[in-house]
């Protein structure tokens, strides 16, 4: 559906609708220490195997604790080729699944289902899966979706505009 509306409205009428999704939702940089003016946007840059990145990276010392970007549950622990470890949270309204991807290690008794606020170090930053380790990083997705959807379900929303607040959640 958001592919058939982007077609039609135009990139500045998706931005708009993107954040009317996100209203009244409170979201924070995911890795501790960062400021807005440290994120990169790489949201849209090739990658292997023809691929197009639907998330941002973002650069930090291996070992850096990550945050919760938001309220919400751990849906699934995952490792993965690509990934390597991975956390999948949902939010605490049920329409955004965050995905948290290259992953170090998991904070000491995180389990699926837990619940999570926003701010809560949830894991370390990493190099695992296809990461370069000379790279550590985030791999930070938001997934657009809904409520009792699957955990990997959704569309993919830039990171970048709402965590720099170029835009702002209403």
């Amino acid at each position: 559906m958001r592919r058939a509306v982007a077609r039609s409205l135009g990139a500045a009428a998706i931005l708009a609708a993107t954040v009317a999704a996100f209203k009244g939702v409170a979201i924070v940089i995911p890795v501790e220490g960062l400021k807005a003016s440290d994120l990169v946007d790489s949201w849209s840059k090739s990658r292997a195997g023809g691929r197009v990145h639907r998330a941002i990276d973002i650069q930090a010392p291996l070992g850096t604790p990550v945050l919760a970007a938001m309220d919400g549950r751990i849906e699934k622990l995952f490792a993965s080729k690509r990934g390597g470890l991975t956390i999948y949270q949902r939010s605490a309204d049920g329409r955004l699944i965050l995905y948290y991807a290259h992953l170090q290690g998991y904070r000491r008794g995180l389990a699926e289902g837990q619940e999570v606020e926003r701010g809560q170090v949830i894991a370390t930053v990493g190099a695992s899966g296809n990461a370069d380790p000379a790279f550590p990083h985030l791999h930070f997705q938001i997934l657009e979706t809904v409520p009792g959807s699957g955990w990997q379900d959704g569309e993919p929303v830039n990171p970048y505009p709402l965590l720099t607040g170029r835009r702002a959640l209403p």
